[in-house]
């Protein structure tokens, strides 16, 4: 093999593993304080009684339809009450190259305006409401 061809090939393998090496580092950052996407059920009825203001069911993002794989943190949330904890990475480096509970929260908005609230937004699983937020607490 030339000398130019061998450069060339391990100049091309180099630049490889870097991007592979800059994929996968994102992920093992974590710096900070831990984000959980938390799920808490909703009475609807005695919502507009315990003085909140009534909450309109219709307006619910349907959660049995959302792909475990697009909303890993909302539906570990909606099975479990919690997600696993999402820590930030320093310099927002890592918000740039990974999936985090804040982009499910920005989809899940898009998708139905009028499901959210100040306090989170509203999700219809298995027939149950869940109010579906973004805390720093489990």
């Amino acid at each position: 093999m030339r000398r130019v061809t061998r450069n060339a090939v391990l100049l091309i393998l180099g630049v490889m593993v870097a991007l592979l090496a800059l994929g996968a580092l994102p992920s093992l950052l974590a710096s900070g304080d831990p984000y959980y996407v938390t799920a808490e059920p909703v009475d609807a009825a005695n919502a507009s009684a315990n003085g909140t203001a009534s909450i309109n069911e219709s307006a619910a993002v349907n959660g049995s339809a959302l792909s475990e794989r697009q909303y890993p943190y909302t539906t570990q949330a909606l099975r479990n009450g919690t997600s696993d904890p999402y820590r930030e990475g320093p310099w927002g480096f890592k918000e740039s190259f990974t999936h985090s509970p804040f982009d499910e929260r920005s989809a899940l908005s898009a998708r139905n305006a009028t499901a959210v609230s100040e306090s989170g937004v509203l999700v219809s699983y298995n027939g149950t409401l869940y109010r579906v937020a973004v805390s720093q607490r489990p």
